[in-house]
């Protein structure tokens, strides 16, 4: 759906994007993160047409460039939207939606709408919403067109958390009916929660790119288990804890829990036995990994 090949841009001596290489499938949500400076906007606009690449090529579709025709078919939410302020968000979205070459109803600029949480405010002056009312309708106007591909840059900023729960659910519907969503934000939990692939941009280069797992599991398969267990008995604890560390690293040891590091989860049942062999109860057995935030400030580390 979207080919960059060996995206530059410079302003002036400075480049601000380094040949990047990027590819994003059909039916994709594809998260892109970078702390502010990393290039992030500067390569949007480029994508959506706002900006001229210095060198590079960026296709969209069947290796099409973004003409007017490619551009009916993109959706776009910028991080701010400004709308005409005497008109109704019925009456915006049919107006924005014809410059896009669509002819849509009433009834269906109120579906959607509604999709996006505004099924009540519909008939008020835009000029009155308030900031996470306007970042609704900047979403519903993304999408009024059908368009195959959307931008969307931090759709949930600055709305209450209902409403955010709401815009993502709207997000997964899009990805079912086949559309591919390109979607940064700062809320990572949100990027986890909704996002096939990932990629990192650092200081206009791309740094990191994958799958959570795969981003989470880079350069090391290693996880640590912690383990809520009843006491371990005096006469059983020496000969149990030899046990259990010719197979496992104990990482910490207290009264109640035990923590260890294993590189396959089949090691688990392993771990299990030998607390089985010795009649400690176990009572809770959690897989610590390292958070998408933990991965995003690694890589900003490095």
């Amino acid at each position: 759906m979207l080919c960059v090949k060996q995206l530059t841009k410079n302003y002036g001596k400075k480049e601000v994007l380094k040949s990047i290489d990027l590819t994003i499938y059909e039916g994709e949500v594809f998260g892109f993160l970078g702390r502010n400076g990393a290039g992030k906007s500067t390569f949007i606009n480029i994508l959506t047409g706002l900006a001229q690449p210095t060198a590079g090529s960026v296709t969209f579709f069947n290796n099409e460039k973004l003409s007017n025709n490619v551009k009916k078919r993109i959706g776009v939410l910028p991080d701010y939207s400004t709308f005409y302020n005497h008109l109704n968000a019925i009456e915006h979205l049919r107006y924005f939606a014809a410059i896009s070459g669509k002819k849509v109803s009433k009834n269906e600029a109120q579906a959607v709408l509604t999709k996006v949480g505004l099924k009540e405010d519909c008939y008020i002056k835009v000029g009155k919403y308030s900031f996470g009312m306007k970042k609704k309708l900047g979403f519903a106007q993304a999408v009024i067109h059908d368009p195959d591909f959307i931008f969307l840059d931090e759709p949930t900023s600055g709305v209450d958390a209902e409403s955010a729960i709401v815009l993502q659910n709207f997000i997964r519907e899009l990805q079912k009916k086949g559309k591919t969503i390109f979607l940064t934000s700062h809320n990572l939990t949100e990027i986890e929660k909704l996002c096939t692939r990932i990629a990192i941009l650092k200081e206009g280069r791309i740094a990191k790119i994958g799958t959570i797992r795969e981003l989470k599991t880079d350069n090391t398969n290693e996880l640590h288990v912690r383990i809520k267990h009843g006491t371990i008995g005096q006469s059983a604890e020496a000969s149990w804890y030899e046990q259990l560390k010719a197979f496992v690293p104990i990482i910490e040891r207290t009264a109640q829990y035990t923590t260890v590091q294993i590189h396959d989860e089949q090691q688990n049942a392993e771990i299990l036995r030998c607390f089985h062999r010795f009649n400690i109860p176990v009572y809770r057995f959690d897989i610590e990994e390292k958070s998408l935030e933990d991965v995003f400030i690694d890589n900003q580390k490095a």
